[in-house]
């Protein structure tokens, strides 16, 4: 059988079954590697006396519960299910109690989450004052007064306070400062709008604009009540996505949406006294007695290790520079660098998201000369290829073999076109040279028993034994080696994802790692493979805050999408945290980090409807007024809908999730974006990579054929009746990137590709 008649079976329209489980499966999986939770888990118990010793207890797992009933039953269902099964442990566990126990017996408590916690207040409140001296903080959100922060700091990423505040920027009297004072040039916030009659395409953002991520945080924050649909609606109206299509009138309230600003030239500032709401900054120290014998009374260290010692050092902090006041567009503290992490064979995942980019980003291919002096700053894109499974150490000739394989590659080989060579560059990701790349790690992560760890689950690797020639060539009758086979089912030696049960746990802890040490040591955004480009990102690079996104109804960050400051203080306490904790990098755990650390407003938790507008929507919220389109499952991205079936083909790439930065598909690496034509489909410039896939699909579908007893057909595959009647949205945008690069059809902005 031809690639070209691969179908996926589609949900019919009005079906009614088994309702969809409360959570998103794909997305837990996601992070916590395939995992299915345990019917029963181990609670230990502290014997008295014995304290190397522990009895241990095993009790129904409440997570396991929840997903078999909501699985099994149906969301409401389920639920009620769930709820009945807790009544009746807790009313049997108050039998027994009442039926045994005596006045003096007592039942243990159990707790959440150790305590990770390895700095001190001094050193919490160094990394405040650096990152917020550096220009890091260009934000007024406040600081936690739990800190304990008794000056007043110089902000220079904020321009000065007006004379009067709006309440909800007003701090309350207390001991301790919760604000910062701007110093910083002043701003001017922009009305971007296309002119007629240029309307057929969106602007590019102005150079040097930047976002500001308060005013995005008020009309997208999902704690406050806020939906994705009005939230995107903001991002399209303010950033000017809206070409020709304005439909609210500027009636003066619309100024609320104006978020994108630019910074004024320094000569334009002025100097205005601070404001700070009723704090004195030449007022003694409020403090009690205990808290000054023990500035640490508040905060939960981790047990079993020491804080950390000596107290941290930290560099002088970077001098922010406005773009203004930069003598060429880019801000070499700041490289505007996406990087983005790969394992196995180069496939249409790392392809589409190469294209995305080439669509969307100011990388100025439109110009054939492009100047040396110009008003913008080129982003660069760096894919760093893992070349084989994660706990492998590569060879000498690794680079020069990574070369080779992406050029025999017919995904990956057009970008290596010399065209792409200054904004597309592919990285040889080698863990040990990363690691002792790391300041903060280089002499001690050799000491740890394992570098795979992920909210607490720890995968070891043994050490590698001498294999035996007799064992290494022997092999069954079609030729594959039963050690391939064990290669296959072995989580130690697996390169990538190439089905849900063959997930590559070992690489995407590798990744929940790597993403953090690429950012501290380079600077730039890091963002998972499993993402595409929905528009520029001119205005994140501005704001020279940290950010990464939040984990869909939960108050904990996905770090799917990250920004690090090059060698940031905050990057500092993050691996120093994770190394005094078994280096766990997973995003829940990160959550826990700087929670309990008082640092959260330094990596600031943007709304997912910015990065993964779907995500709610999947987990059964906001589905009264949802974003347009609309999936409850993240596999409707591959599969849509037959009902909106005719949504992708009618509206296209604008269509989709207009106003968001991009989409995260959330895995699914083992599923094509175009069953039809699932190979590079880039014209006449590309035509013999494109021929070699088609060889090879047609080569499996005829030995599928033989090995079933039926002959082979020649297949057109530009046959028409051979495509799908509806389009899914992964297929609409697949043909939409490549119609870019063929020639056909200019980017989102406007701009045509010139060779």
């Amino acid at each position: 059988m031809a690639s070209s008649s691969i179908s996926f079976s589609k949900r019919p329209s009005g079906q009614k079954g088994r309702s969809l489980p409360h959570y998103n499966f794909s997305a837990v999986q996601e992070k916590y590697h395939g995992r299915i939770a345990p019917w029963f888990v181990s609670v230990p118990l502290a014997i008295p006396g014995l304290r190397t010793r522990r009895l241990r207890f095993w009790l129904p797992n409440p997570r396991r519960i929840h997903q078999f009933s909501v699985s099994r039953f149906g969301r409401k269902r389920g639920f009620a299910v769930m709820v009945f099964a807790f009544a009746a442990m807790v009313f049997t566990t108050f039998a027994l109690a009442k039926r045994f126990a005596t006045e003096e017996k007592t039942w243990p408590v159990f707790t959440g989450d150790p305590p990770t916690l390895v700095f001190q207040r001094e050193d919490l409140i160094g990394i405040w004052k650096w990152e917020i001296s550096s220009g890091h903080y260009p934000s007024r959100r406040r600081i936690p007064e739990q800190l304990g922060l008794k000056t007043v700091l110089d902000n220079p990423a904020l321009p000065p306070r007006k004379a009067s505040l709006p309440p909800k920027f007003q701090a309350p009297a207390g001991p301790n400062a919760v604000t910062t004072h701007g110093i910083g040039p002043r701003r001017i916030y922009l009305d971007i709008q296309s002119q007629p009659p240029n309307v057929a395409y969106p602007p590019r953002p102005v150079p040097g604009s930047i976002a500001d991520l308060d005013i995005i945080m008020e009309h997208c924050d999902f704690s406050t009540q806020k939906y994705v649909r009005d939230c995107l609606e903001v991002l399209r109206l303010g950033g000017g996505l809206d070409n020709g299509r304005r439909l609210r009138r500027n009636n003066g309230k619309m100024d609320d949406w104006k978020y994108i600003y630019l910074e004024q030239p320094d000569s334009a500032n002025e100097t205005i006294p601070v404001d700070a709401s009723g704090m004195d900054e030449t007022r003694p120290d409020i403090i009690t007695d205990v808290a000054r014998e023990n500035p640490d009374i508040a905060l939960t260290k981790k047990r079993g290790v020491e804080w950390e010692v000596p107290p941290i050092a930290l560099p002088e902090p970077q001098r922010y520079r406005s773009y203004p006041s930069l003598s060429t567009p880019c801000d070499p503290e700041n490289p505007r660098i996406f990087h983005m992490f790969w394992t196995g064979a180069f496939t249409d995942k790392p392809y589409l998201a190469l294209l995305s980019f080439l669509f969307t980003q100011n990388t100025g291919l439109h110009i054939h000369d492009y100047p040396e002096e110009t008003a913008a700053c080129r982003p660069k894109f760096w894919l760093w290829i893992n070349p084989g499974p994660a706990a492998a150490v590569p060879n000498p000739s690794a680079t020069r073999d990574m070369f080779a394989q992406l050029k025999s590659s017919p995904w990956a080989s057009p970008f290596l076109h010399p065209r792409f060579k200054d904004v597309i560059q592919f990285k040889l990701w080698n863990t040990t040279e990363q690691l002792d790349g790391v300041p903060e790690l280089a002499n001690e992560w050799r000491k740890r028993e394992s570098l795979f760890n992920s909210g607490g689950h720890v995968i070891s690797v043994p050490p590698k034994k001498q294999e035996s020639n007799s064992a290494a060539s022997s092999g069954t009758s079609n030729g594959t080696s039963e050690k391939d086979k064990a290669d296959e089912d072995d989580i130690l030696k697996r390169t990538g994802s190439k089905s849900s049960t063959s997930y590559d746990r070992l690489s995407v802890i590798l990744s929940d790692m790597a993403r953090f040490i690429l950012c501290h040591r380079f600077g730039g955004i890091y963002l998972d493979a499993d993402t595409l480009f929905l528009r520029d990102w001119e205005e994140l690079w501005g704001w020279k805050g940290a950010f990464a996104y939040r984990w869909s109804r939960l108050e904990k960050y996905n770090t799917a999408v990250l920004h690090l400051n090059k060698g940031s203080a905050l990057g500092t306490f993050l691996f120093r945290t994770a190394l005094k904790n078994d280096l766990d990098f997973h995003p829940m755990t990160v959550s826990r980090y700087l929670k309990e650390a008082m640092l959260e407003s330094l990596l600031l938790r943007l709304p997912d409807a910015l990065f993964d507008s779907a995500w709610l929507g999947t987990e059964y919220y906001q589905r009264d007024r949802p974003p347009q389109p609309f999936f409850t499952d993240f596999g409707d991205f591959f599969d849509t809908p037959l009902a909106s079936s005719a949504g992708p083909h009618a509206l296209g790439f604008d269509g989709f999730f207009k106003g968001a930065f991009s989409y995260h598909f959330h895995n699914y690496w083992w599923k094509p974006f175009d069953p039809a034509r699932n190979w590079p489909d880039l014209g006449p410039q590309f035509i013999a990579g494109e021929q070699a896939a088609r060889a090879s699909i047609r080569a499996a579908a005829n030995a599928a054929a033989l090995a079933e007893g039926k002959a082979e057909i020649p297949v057109d595959e530009d046959d028409i009746t051979s495509d799908q009647r509806d389009l899914d949205w992964s297929t609409v945008l697949k043909r939409t990137f490549e119609a870019y690069i063929r020639g056909e059809r200019p980017n989102m902005y406007g701009e045509w590709l010139s060779w």
